[in-house]
């Protein structure tokens, strides 16, 4: 199947720039990008073969589909109340050592069934989509044992075959210490190491891993460990890393060639100077920084200089980034923490893709990749990242075909 598309403005976000094609055309063939220009350019049907349908998108500007690349999509329950203990002054830390954040999460996930969980998680997605999403990234991480990381793992896979959505597995065992585990986090990361990872990896339920190295969650040198066995398993890395304090996870997640260090608040130049060298994108999440009422930005500048790919994400959670909306994060990013409309829309395009390790196929308008792209009635790009909020009137593709919500 052969499809022109034609009239309309197309921002392919090629190199992570806006570089824009007024008066645009795209051949797309089965499922890809087969021809990108100026349609004045267009070639004849002698060199694009026969096109069975024409598609006028009305003088829209075309991009990328978006990419949300850190989300904890899949739980059970909800936390408002921690949302008012932190109105009243209770930071995260010490309602985590309570009892409450993550592990409150955990035992709300534990209680319920794989319906319960798809329902809230299809009805959490379906916001998110309806923003021009079209690959999404879920992690586990509120089980914390076997069964109940399955199953949130399950309900993720599930998510992507029935939502028109390409959903992205990730592992998050290491994200919290479990209250059977309770003094004993060594004991834990064993099992995640010996049990969690090989046995969720051997399902087929993981695309990469992730782990939580923080003061309240696990060191470095833990880290490192359920590090090893992941590059056994020949799985991709990922590391929340220096969100509320600076232990060296950044330079871990370098050291390991993982595709992300995310929130990075705390990290620093040499920091920034180590995931450049090795390729590691630097994953912002400013729903999180706004909720915790962070002080503490992201070297943004340090990650600019040294040429850090620099991704933007929802971090969807229950607790600390309650966020339903992948462009509000965009405007956060700006408004917060100095980014260029160009570098957030970026973010959710090809660098989410780097973060994913899928550049190669998504996040730019490019001849060979996907035919992701979202065609937006705006009269250009920043107004991707203007609007604090609010649907703006799109029309969604994946491989090429309009999808409905």
């Amino acid at each position: 199947m052969t499809t022109l598309w034609h009239h309309c403005h197309a921002v392919t976000m090629a190199g992570g720039r806006y570089a824009i094609i007024d008066n645009a055309a795209l051949i797309v063939r089965d499922g890809r990008i087969a021809w990108i220009g100026a349609e004045a350019d267009l070639p004849g049907e002698d060199d694009t073969g026969t096109i069975d349908e024409r598609r006028d998108l009305g003088g829209r500007w075309l991009t990328p589909g978006l990419i949300d690349c850190h989300t904890h999509l899949v739980f059970g329950g909800e936390r408002s109340g921690e949302f008012e203990q932190r109105l009243g002054g209770v930071d995260y830390q010490t309602i985590a050592r309570q009892g409450g954040g993550i592990l409150g999460t955990v035992r709300a996930t534990r209680e319920a069934d794989f319906d319960s969980l798809y329902a809230s998680a299809e009805a959490r997605a379906r916001v998110l989509l309806r923003e021009g999403i079209t690959t999404l990234e879920i992690k586990s991480g509120y089980g914390l044992e076997l069964d109940s990381e399955r199953r949130m793992l399950q309900v993720a896979r599930e998510l992507g075959r029935r939502l028109p959505v390409s959903v992205h597995t990730t592992c998050l065992a290491a994200h919290a210490l479990p209250p059977e585990y309770a003094e004993r986090s060594d004991d834990y990361i064993t099992h995640v190491c010996d049990t969690l990872l090989p046995a969720l990896a051997a399902e087929g339920l993981v695309d990469a891993v992730d782990g939580f190295c923080e003061g309240i969650a696990f060191s470095p040198d833990q880290m490192r460990r359920v590090f090893e066995i992941a590059r056994r398993l020949g799985l991709p890395l990922k590391l929340h890393a220096e969100q509320l304090s600076h232990l060296g996870g950044c330079r871990l997640a370098a050291e390991f060639g993982a595709l992300s260090a995310d929130h990075v608040e705390y990290a620093g130049d040499d920091d920034a100077r180590a995931m450049a060298a090795a390729g590691t994108a630097a994953v912002l999440l400013p729903g999180a920084f706004l909720t915790l009422r962070e002080t503490q930005l992201p070297p943004i500048d340090a990650f600019r200089q040294h040429g850090v790919t620099m991704a933007l994400a929802s971090d969807l959670n229950p607790g600390t980034s309650p966020v339903l909306s992948l462009r509000l994060m965009m405007n956060l990013a700006c408004t917060l923490f100095r980014l260029t409309p160009e570098e957030a829309l970026a973010g959710v395009t090809l660098n989410a893709a780097c973060a994913l390790g899928i550049d190669e196929t998504h996040g730019s308008l490019e001849v060979g990749k996907a035919a992701d792209a979202v065609a937006w009635s705006i009269s250009g790009p920043a107004e991707l990242a203007y609007w604090l909020g609010g649907e703006l009137p799109a029309i969604p593709f994946i491989a090429g075909k309009e999808i409905t919500l």
